[in-house]
């Protein structure tokens, strides 16, 4: 692998993934970037804000897809972009996607370049920057988000600090925290401050040696990284007021495949209706390398075991979600059956990077 090239301390690359942001006519539909982007790069030149005095250039991408479309395929896809220009020197990054996975897409990047010194916001809109009322010509619609997004977004790009962040309707949050919590309204989605891992892993300046050192790392593995992510899956399955009978059988149905992520979505604070088969079907995702997490259907608060109702499976190798957002804990499973070839080693790196999280709440 070359060297990196000295770092491109100021450029923001940016990088155009499609979503509601670009998307235009009826039904609406993401623009291909030679389409876009000059419209993008016009209005630019023309803006008198601060974002046209910082140095920007497109990050080459022929992924254009609505996000609601987009697979761990595309995840790596996306990955492998932006660790080609990270190992050129460039280090601030912006990448406009859409807003149904964007909050998966943002966790996922943060699991993948933890540890470095590389900078992401992830941004979208909730309407076009485009007016799809006038199809003859590209007009700017004055109702939209878009540019009031991409403008922020820009500014806290290039401040340049460590870590993935997602910005939109003026706040913005480190990736792991985020979710979506309107389907149309402008204040979309929603996170917190209160981050540990992957967000505490992140360097605030790493010398040559050592960025060269992670890159290598991190390119003796992707070519591994993009066959996996051909098969893999992270599944889920979702407690309702059912006979135990149906989350039973819906778990065994999956013993059969490859061993993945199983996200079990608990009620409240993670209370699963117990039942001796399920206990069974539990202890023999385990024995064959599944990862099952329980996580909340609860917006906010995340699972704890002081429920009786829920403390059980922990007896059985569920592992505790905490307060991590159901994107981030899909990006972390995904990430580790990506990243980690054995079960033993991608449950050893969850515990990790839990003890991690707890150091960092002790200390605030």
């Amino acid at each position: 692998m070359p060297s990196s090239l000295p770092l491109q301390t100021e450029t923001i690359k940016i990088l155009y993934a499609g979503g509601t942001f670009g998307s235009y006519g009826r039904p609406l539909a993401p623009l291909a970037a030679d389409a876009f982007l000059p419209i993008v790069q016009q209005l630019l030149t023309q803006s008198d804000s601060v974002v046209s005095l910082q140095p920007l250039s497109w990050l080459d991408n022929d992924l254009i897809k609505d996000s609601s479309q987009l697979t761990p395929s595309d995840f790596i896809h996306f990955y492998s972009l932006l660790l080609a220009a990270y190992q050129q020197g460039y280090r601030r990054f912006l990448l406009i996607t859409g807003t149904d996975t964007l909050s998966y897409l943002g966790a996922f990047l943060a699991e993948a370049f933890a540890g470095s010194d590389f900078s992401l916001v992830l941004t979208g809109s909730m309407r076009p920057l485009l007016n799809s009322d006038a199809l003859h010509s590209y007009e700017i619609d004055p109702n939209s988000d878009a540019w009031d997004n991409f403008s922020e977004s820009l500014k806290l790009a290039g401040a340049g600090e460590s870590g993935v962040k997602i910005s939109f309707s003026g706040e913005s949050w480190p990736a792991q925290t985020v979710q979506k919590i309107h389907s149309h309204d402008f204040m979309a989605f929603t996170g917190h401050s209160r981050a540990a891992y992957p967000a505490n892993s992140y360097i605030k300046a790493l010398s040559d040696a050592r960025r060269q050192h992670w890159i290598d790392d991190q390119y003796a593995v992707l070519d591994k990284l993009k066959t996996r992510a051909t098969t893999a899956s992270v599944q889920v399955l979702y407690c309702v007021p059912n006979n135990t009978q149906v989350l039973n059988e819906q778990l065994r149905s999956l013993l059969s495949q490859p061993a993945c992520g199983i996200i079990l979505m608990g009620f409240g604070a993670g209370n699963v209706p117990y039942s001796p088969e399920l206990a069974n079907a539990l202890q023999k995702a385990y024995e064959q390398g599944h990862m099952v997490v329980c996580a909340s259907q609860s917006p906010f608060g995340g699972v704890s075991d002081s429920y009786a109702a829920g403390s059980w499976q922990y007896d059985y190798h569920v592992i505790a979600g905490g307060r991590l957002t159901i994107p981030a804990i899909y990006a972390r499973l995904l990430w580790l059956h990506l990243r980690f070839d054995t079960p033993a080693r991608r449950r050893s790196r969850w515990a990790n990077n839990v003890s991690q999280a707890e150091i960092t709440i002790k200390k605030r």
